[in-house]
């Protein structure tokens, strides 16, 4: 039966047996938009499970919390790249360079080009592994810190072209672009911008003016070569930011891709390389961080200008990035790989694991396995749900096919114009009443919610806060069998390059000194850990040891940010106060 016309109207599809294959999966769920299984009516659902005057609408019954009408707000909103690109949400990273023959992970150009000749190299194999893992794209490092470069490109010496394989005509780049297409799987391409063969440092920054022109031209050149000749890029990497201008280049060539770091950057980076992002993990930061091309977690706005998602990188043979002759013991379990997945996708981040090709040119057969195990157990577990329902509003109850276990549910939001959701609640019905199954702060793009195993009859999502009509693009429940990692809800350190300190307990002092580089004005964020807001009250400023409580103020709207105007260098700079909320986090600080 179809309810349409009801005021906050949600649309609801319960699902007995919905296909394994999510695609499909959703293809059934706009089938069965507006409906709601044959073997539980309206009246019944609602006199059993609500209690509630047959009458009344189930989203507006009695029972049901109400809340405050919201303002309506433009938040930063993703584009349709964006948008598609999130919805990739596993992508498969490829690492292969010539510290694979030197057991190391960076590159000191020792090994001669006559022994870089990986015979049995392939790509297909390299496509079979991202398609069993759940991957939907493959980003290779088509070039290292070192410089080499694995395509076919005068730019430089030192490069695949001048070695043994395939008598110096094979371009691992074309062989992987043809593999992509063959099973389904989009292309990334990492570029270097530091590059050891030529002298440019991080980011690409060389020495003198004239070394920095040079270096441009040949990184333009390479960049354009990639962007060219192997179809269309759906992710490109400047790791560690990058100085060469590209803005021409990127808007003819690659216009839809995804940009990791640098002035064009459209994701961001996680913060570290342990595959845990941080909850809650908001999409929007401020236009100042975006701008400095390097931000991370930590600069997660909710009100931020900027919508610029989290990409969480890891290693299946965690920390190294390489295959080496004796880091096998180090491939992840795959209860680890579990772990970061809850911590990674379930909190709305991409997840780009990588697998190292070793010098055969293949992806090692312990790695692959464990990738398929990893793959297999996430189709058993989130694969298959038990219903599902979308729409918007502040209350959704979606009554279950009949009295049935269940142990996850999966919250995906509908972020088209921007993030609203603040805050969510999730209860399940049984024996008369309802009972809080879990709760948390952000939705985003996916929040997986795991929580006791219980037989309810139906389950409910409360919205008590967000930032205009919040709407929801899929809510599933399931029944996987199998409790979540022990970890799955715990705090993810992650890294900012303007950290300036950490605060434990209620009160806080920070010496800026060191950081303080000339006169003006400088903003300290306090950034909490977890979900609890931090708000700064009895700060001070002191130059020199003397309070300046006319030189700090705290941002109208934003009781988590100081501003600090310094008049002049010479004196120690300490900011003092104390917190309340959040009982711990990190402090950032940058110059306005």
């Amino acid at each position: 039966m179809c309810f349409a016309g009801i005021t906050k109207q949600w649309h609801m599809a319960a699902i007995p047996q919905p296909n394994a294959d999510s695609s499909r999966a959703a293809r059934k769920l706009t089938r069965f938009r507006c409906m709601i299984t044959a073997i539980m009516n309206r009246r019944d659902f609602i006199n059993s499970v609500i209690g509630a005057s047959a009458a009344i609408p189930i989203w507006q019954a009695a029972a049901q919390p109400r809340f405050a009408s919201r303002p309506s707000v433009k938040l930063a909103a993703p584009t349709a790249g964006q948008a598609a690109w999130q919805d990739l949400e596993i992508g498969m990273f490829v690492h292969f360079a010539p510290n694979t023959w030197q057991d190391q992970e960076y590159d000191d150009l020792s090994t001669p080009l006559s022994a870089i000749n990986p015979a049995q190299l392939d790509t297909d194999q390299w496509a079979e592994c991202a398609r069993s893992l759940g991957a939907r794209y493959i980003v290779a490092v088509a070039k290292h810190a070192g410089g080499f470069c694995m395509w076919q490109t005068e730019t430089t010496d030192y490069g695949i072209r001048n070695t043994p394989w395939r008598g110096g005509n094979g371009d691992v780049i074309a062989d992987l672009s043809r593999s992509c297409r063959k099973f389904g799987l989009r292309l990334g391409i990492y570029l270097s911008p530091q590059d050891g063969k030529f002298g440019a440092g991080t980011g690409g920054r060389c020495k003198t003016p004239e070394l920095q022109a040079a270096y441009n031209t040949i990184y333009r050149r390479q960049l354009t070569e990639l962007l060219s000749r192997y179809g269309e890029v759906v992710e490109i990497w400047f790791d560690g930011s990058l100085a060469t201008p590209v803005g021409d280049i990127l808007k003819e060539r690659a216009p839809r891709a995804t940009i990791f770091q640098g002035p064009f950057a459209t994701i961001r980076w996680v913060g570290n390389e342990d595959g845990f992002a941080s909850y809650p993990a908001w999409n929007a930061v401020a236009k100042s961080d975006a701008e400095t091309g390097v931000a991370t977690a930590l600069h997660g706005d909710p009100q931020g200008d900027v919508w610029l998602p989290l990409e969480t990188d890891v290693s299946i043979r965690r920390p190294d990035w390489f295959w080496n002759t004796h880091n096998e013991r180090k491939v992840l379990s795959l209860d680890q790989l579990l772990e970061i997945y809850y911590r990674s996708v379930g909190r709305g981040t991409q997840l780009l694991l990588n697998i190292p090709a070793d010098r055969r040119g293949l992806l090692p057969d312990a790695d692959c396995a464990r990738a398929g195990e990893f793959g297999n157990e996430i189709r058993r577990r989130f694969g298959r749900s038990v219903a599902e329902a979308h729409g918007s509003g502040e209350v959704m109850v979606l009554p279950l096919p009949s009295p049935t276990q269940i142990d996850h549910m999966i919250l995906q939001e509908e972020c088209s114009t921007g993030q609203h959701i603040r805050g969510y609640r999730l209860e399940g019905h049984a024996q008369g009443k309802w009972v809080t199954l879990g709760e948390g702060t952000s939705i985003g793009h996916k929040r997986i919610q795991p929580f006791n195993p219980g037989v309810f009859e139906a389950v409910r999502l409360i919205i008590p806060s967000s930032v205009g009509e919040p709407a929801i693009r899929r809510l599933a429940v399931l029944n996987t069998g199998s409790p979540p990692p022990r970890t799955w809800d715990a705090p993810a350190p992650v890294w900012a390059d303007d950290a300036v300190g950490e605060w434990k307990g209620r009160s806080f002092s920070v010496d800026l000194s060191k950081k303080i580089t000339a006169a003006g004005s400088y903003q300290l964020r306090f950034v909490p850990q977890g979900e609890d807001a931090a708000a700064v009250k009895d700060f001070q400023l002191l130059l020199g040891g003397i309070p300046q409580p006319h030189l700090v103020r705290r941002v109208a709207g934003s009781p988590n940010v100081l501003i600090l105007t310094v008049p002049g260098l010479g004196q120690k700079a300490e900011v003092k106060g104390l917190v309340r909320g959040a009982e711990e986090g990190t402090l950032l600080f940058r110059r306005l």
